[in-house]
């Protein structure tokens, strides 16, 4: 009966470890090197990316792969098991129920993370060594800091999807992530994405281009309001 448990618990949704899953390649994750979040969220309905809650911890820029990790609540012990089965350029995606309790990692794990290749770690959750991640050229992104440290008991889920910020990821989206937040890309629509984020790119710089020349048109504004009848005195 024990064994069938066990055999069951690693199938099943709670405790099971996905391997492998195919990863796009990588001149696709590339299109979106040094594109602004904000000019891809535009073009994602300017509603795509993850809760505003969840920041950025250093200066470092995010791209890569998702390597999905849904741990329990304050505890790590799916994080270590994943960072020996990460490749290079993949970005730990994880779903840490959102709780700021318990640190999932900090300092060690993440040099580690970096030994190894990574492209950099998202938690809904807690870190610590906050100080030290400051520093890093490793982007990481998390929702609090605590130096209370986690358990490493598990369960928790390998490589199958998770809500991250309110957010679904999949094994091999692409993650991209800045100063301003995180968002998640799948694949299949990358092309085209990229192609328009980078046209609103070329178009605000042109914007930018008569902003400093003292010229900023914008007669949508006025348009807006004789069509709110608003009373101009």
């Amino acid at each position: 009966a024990e064994q069938i448990i066990s055999d069951l618990l690693q199938k099943y949704p709670g405790c099971r470890i996905r391997t492998d899953f195919p990863r796009p390649p990588r001149e696709l994750v590339e299109l979106f090197r040094g594109v602004p979040v904000a000019n891809i969220d535009d073009c994602m309905n300017r509603m795509a990316a993850i809760d505003a809650a969840i920041r950025p911890l250093n200066a470092a820029p995010l791209l890569g792969t998702a390597f999905t990790v849904k741990v329990a609540e304050g505890d790590n012990l799916m994080f270590h098991k994943a960072m020996d089965m990460a490749q290079p350029g993949d970005v730990f995606m994880i779903d840490a129920g959102g709780c700021t309790e318990r640190s999932i990692f900090g300092e060690l794990m993440l040099t580690y993370c970096k030994v190894r290749g990574v492209a950099g770690v998202v938690v809904d959750g807690a870190v610590r060594d906050a100080g030290a991640i400051a520093g890093m050229d490793l982007p990481v992104y998390a929702r609090g800091v605590t130096p209370n440290g986690p358990y490493k008991n598990g369960p928790g889920e390998i490589n199958y999807p998770i809500s991250l910020g309110g957010v679904i990821v999949n094994p091999g989206d692409i993650v991209v992530g800045d100063a301003d937040s995180v968002l998640v890309i799948r694949p299949g629509e990358a092309g085209d994405l990229a192609k328009a984020a980078r046209a609103v790119v070329e178009k605000e710089a042109s914007i930018m281009a008569g902003i400093l020349k003292g010229e900023y048109p914008r007669p949508w504004v006025d348009a807006k309001l004789r069509e709110l009848g608003c009373a101009v005195e």
